[in-house]
């Protein structure tokens, strides 16, 4: 059953779980837990903190600061997020703040414009010293 009591969303659901479309208009804080993956596609002013997945949806105009367990941005952000497992910018995504997650993915296309750091590099690739990695792609 659909709504039985009894059973709760997994907190690592890994469907979207609730969905603030376009059209909506937040200011202020947000904070969900146990939720699962939220997706916002709407415009939001203020601050965003979970421990669930955050989705920021082709149509969003976020201007906050998003602390999540992971972060997905297709649309614009304008401020810092912060991820204990990752971030990942697709698409057309429009980022103007800071990235900080262990692993940190940018489609080609994506505009970024801001500092990245990513802690908690694992022990074997810290031994081998640093690498560097070419980014190829389109300039604005």
């Amino acid at each position: 059953m659909l709504w039985n009591s009894t059973s709760k969303p997994s907190a690592k659901n890994t469907g979207i779980m609730a969905f603030i479309d376009e059209g909506s208009e937040i200011e202020g804080k947000y904070s969900f837990t146990g939720t699962g993956t939220v997706l916002l596609n709407g415009r939001f002013h203020g601050e965003i903190v979970t421990t669930d997945a955050l989705v920021v949806g082709e149509k969003a105009v976020v201007n906050a600061t998003i602390q999540a367990e992971s972060v997905v941005i297709l649309g614009q952000v304008v401020g810092n997020v912060r991820a204990s497992s990752r971030i990942e910018l697709k698409g057309a995504a429009r980022v103007f703040g800071d990235l900080e997650a262990p692993v940190v993915i940018l489609e080609e296309g994506v505009l970024f414009e801001g500092q990245c750091r990513m802690p908690g590099a694992r022990p074997d690739e810290t031994a081998q010293g640093p690498t560097v990695v070419p980014v190829q792609g389109k300039r604005s």
